[in-house]
């Protein structure tokens, strides 16, 4: 009886080792992503400082990411209040930095 509870012990404790270094790998790999994303981001406005404005395909070449990468950047910065949107829809869509009025 004492040898089947010290084996259930051990498995138990095996499992809960393997699930806490899976998900602290997790946590790092997380960590990257999130610094790259404002690395990325940090991309977008300094390009903006040298150039007037800056389109989806810009940011694609710029950052080396797909399509809906950049438009989610775009997105992001504009809600964040750093660019403005000019257009709607399509190729003639391009995003400037806000000018904040006081």
């Amino acid at each position: 009886m004492n040898y089947f509870l010290l084996i259930i012990v051990a498995i138990v404790g095996i499992a809960l080792g393997m699930y806490l270094a899976r998900r602290n790998a997790n946590a790092g790999f997380i960590a990257k992503q999130v610094e790259q994303k404002a690395e990325n981001k940090q991309k977008i406005i300094e390009f903006l400082q040298e150039h007037t404005q800056v389109q989806n395909n810009d940011v694609e070449k710029l950052d080396g990411v797909s399509n809906a990468t950049a438009e989610r950047y775009l997105d992001e910065l504009e809600k964040e209040g750093k660019l403005a949107q000019h257009g709607v829809i399509g190729q003639n869509v391009f995003y400037t930095i806000k000018v904040n009025k006081p």
